[in-house]
């Protein structure tokens, strides 16, 4: 049996959440309900297995060196919070957590209550301390880069929460109007085990949620040391279940280095339990795992799709396929902080020279007919007001290659000859063509590229935290959220691992700072739309990063398994593992 379904999510520009760096992703749109609405009162003894091209490194995914599809995906549903990215993509409450309400516009105020019941699976309530650390590690004011953070966007204007210990109930008060409120307090895989972070600095509930208070960065500095860097983990090597707790449906059980994790029904869970006792998420590469479906080695793979690997899946039985759009790009960053490239005219001479209109019609079409190259970085193709964000942007002067163009710019500048490595994260079959395609091109310009593609590009000490690439091919999994990509753009507080938050290139510039900051505050569409069309015509100008394609989603999955729902966002396929059952 063979069942193939297209479907495809319009949707506009709303709420924030940071950004996630993307190895390969590839959801299309769905529908469903909250994951946990329904549900068996106990878990059925059912082993579900998914696939992922990258092995999960860290229990924290909300630092800058470890905000990575590669864990989140793994942990929403082990670590939870106030909302999730529901299956349009969109913010979702979730009232099994807790719940929330606006309460005043002046200041701006949001009253929220923890479910009386929640707990870590150690037992301990979730209260005021956890919401203190989160706060802590992620607003930026306490103490200069003392926590490492994927993003400050929203939680820099929230004061401390001035709750007390064993507290369920506090409020966010805001400095200045803030339109993607809703999303600033913790979501799925947001909120961290204060008692754990505690434990390690040497800090008793108290005398942590005092310090917090105080904004004493010497007293915080051993714990947030631990939170920075403590909960980063070595392959197969998982943490004391006492230093790795769930508040969510599934916990971490088992780690097979290079092989797979798995995760299991929290007994401590006080929603619904997950319909299958058991979920296992697989370490495949994408070139591989359509073999591992067909074979039965995994239930549910979603590989960035090409034209060969469509083909094969729509060909197989027993599975159904599922294409659409999602929030997902791939892009080329610059290096700002050393090398060639910190010459705009260098820059320039390189735009010039990339094909994308060429990498487009050969790896993006055959699956989407209608697909162009993407002309801004913020908006998605499919959003209604791209094409009113597109216009005047400037990205008509690099629609298609212009050698003879680039060469002369290249040879201007002095650089003809001039090396350029294109770090991207390995294996990933498109992106070594993309470069293949980039390197044929410019090298007639003048450049010699090298690939320098790695496995190891997107880790801790790999090539992209810590600046060794010219150009960097990867891709960025979002939202329809606007504030999502605010770090992204704005001038780091540090050009370092932990300093530069999703801006991995180290790009400034005070105006979109700025204007970032007016976006922010937004809560009238056209305004918002005026903002990012001028956003988006300064990195054109600026070169910041170029733009290439949307990438069409792709999920598979064996088509006896239920409620198995792709979302379009940066949440994929996993957001509601926990309603995956058998027929």
């Amino acid at each position: 049996m063979r069942t193939k379904q297209r479907l495809t999510t319009l949707l506009g520009l709303a709420t924030s959440a940071a950004l996630v760096l993307s190895a390969c992703a590839g959801e299309g749109g769905g529908a469903s309900e909250e994951p946990t609405t329904k549900g068996p009162e106990t878990s059925a003894p059912v082993t579900i297995t998914h696939t992922f091209e990258q092995e999960i490194d860290a229990y924290n995914g909300n630092t800058a060196e470890n905000n990575a599809s590669k864990n989140n995906i793994v942990l929403q549903r082990v670590l939870t919070g106030f909302w999730y990215f529901g299956a349009d993509g969109s913010v979702t409450p979730n009232p099994d957590f807790g719940t929330y309400k606006k309460t005043s516009d002046d200041p701006l105020t949001v009253d929220y209550t923890i479910n009386d019941k929640a707990v870590w699976s150690d037992g301990t309530p979730i209260d005021c301390d956890d919401i203190l650390l989160f706060w802590a590690a992620n607003s930026g004011k306490v103490g200069k880069d003392l926590f490492s953070t994927a993003g400050t966007t929203g939680k820099e204007l929230v004061e401390v929460p001035d709750c007390a210990a064993g507290d369920k109930t506090f409020s966010f008060k805001f400095s200045e109007p803030f339109a993607d409120w809703e999303s600033v307090a913790p979501g799925a895989t947001g909120l961290l085990p204060a008692q754990v972070v505690e434990k390690q600095g040497g800090l008793s509930e108290e005398q942590f949620i005092t310090a917090v208070k105080a904004k004493d960065a010497k007293a915080l500095a051993k714990a947030a040391a631990f939170y920075s860097k403590g909960w980063v983990m070595e392959p197969g090597r998982l943490p004391d279940a006492s230093v790795i707790p769930s508040s969510g449906p599934y916990k971490l059980s088992k780690w097979d280095a290079g092989q797979s994790i798995t995760l299991v029904a929290n007994d401590k869970y006080w929603g619904k339990p997950p319909a299958a006792q058991t979920v296992v998420i697989r370490f495949i590469a994408q070139d591989e795992q359509v073999q591992a479906l067909q074979n039965g080695e995994v239930n549910i793979i979603e590989p960035q799709s090409n034209p060969d690997l469509l083909n094969q899946l729509e060909s197989a039985q027993g599975v159904k396929v599922v294409t659409g759009d999602q929030y997902l790009y791939d892009h080329l960053d610059f290096n700002f902080r050393s090398g060639p490239f910190q010459d705009k005219a260098v820059r320039e001479a390189f735009a010039k020279c990339v094909p994308r209109d060429l990498i487009v019609d050969n790896l993006i079409k055959p699956q989407k007919p209608d697909a162009k190259p993407m002309d801004v970085r913020n908006v998605a193709p499919f959003d209604p007001i791209y094409a009113d964000v597109v216009a005047g942007s400037g990205a008509e002067k690099y629609a298609k290659a212009d050698v003879p163009a680039a060469k002369a710019q290249l040879a201007a500048t002095g650089h003809t000859g001039l090396t350029v490595r294109i770090g991207y994260n390995t294996p990933n079959p498109r992106r070594s063509q993309v470069v293949e395609l980039i390197a044929d091109s410019c090298g007639k310009a003048g450049f010699k590229i090298v690939d320098q593609g790695a496995a190891n590009f997107f880790e801790a000490d790999g090539g992209l935290a810590n600046g060794r690439f010219d150009v960097a091919l990867f891709g960025w999994s979002g939202s329809s959220l606007v504030s999502g990509w605010a770090s992204t753009f704005r001038t780091p507080t540090a050009c370092t691992p932990s300093g530069k938050g999703n801006n991995n290139g180290c790009y400034s510039n005070k105006q979109v700072d700025t204007l970032i900051a007016d976006l922010n505050r937004s809560t009238d569409p056209d305004e918002k739309t005026q903002l990012i069309a001028q956003i988006e015509k300064i990195l054109w100008d600026d070169l910041a990063t170029i733009p290439l394609y949307s990438q069409p989603g792709l999920s598979a999955y064996t088509d006896t398994l239920k409620n198995v729902q792709p979302n379009p966002s940066q949440a994929s396929i996993t957001w509601n593992m926990d309603q995956w059952s058998a027929a």
